[in-house]
């Protein structure tokens, strides 16, 4: 089964989480990286999801968005979050 991992910036930290539907989101795995000021490498990444039990889906590329707390202001600051399609590295469903 595929999930998606997400990365995106909480409390001044990059933290990466994998979404399990039907799974409280305080369950999720998750990851926090160092002070915000510069995203993990696609390594670092990819190193954090192996250790929460996940490897990215063949072929399986991060896609950035941007998003705004506040719709159609455009002066408002805006957040990054990107995902990636992921499975268990065991294989086993989760």
């Amino acid at each position: 089964m595929d999930h998606s991992a997400q990365i995106s910036v909480r409390g001044g930290r990059w933290c990466l989480y994998v979404a399990l539907m039907g799974v409280p989101v305080s369950h999720w795995p998750k990851h926090c990286f160092g002070p915000a000021a510069v995203v993990p490498t696609v390594a670092e990444r990819s190193r954090a999801l192996t250790e929460l039990g996940y490897v990215f889906m063949d072929g399986a590329e991060w896609e950035w968005e941007e998003y705004s707390e506040t719709t159609g202001d455009v002066t408002s600051p805006v957040r990054l979050l990107a995902s990636i399609r992921v499975r268990s590295r065991n294989g086993v469903r989760s």
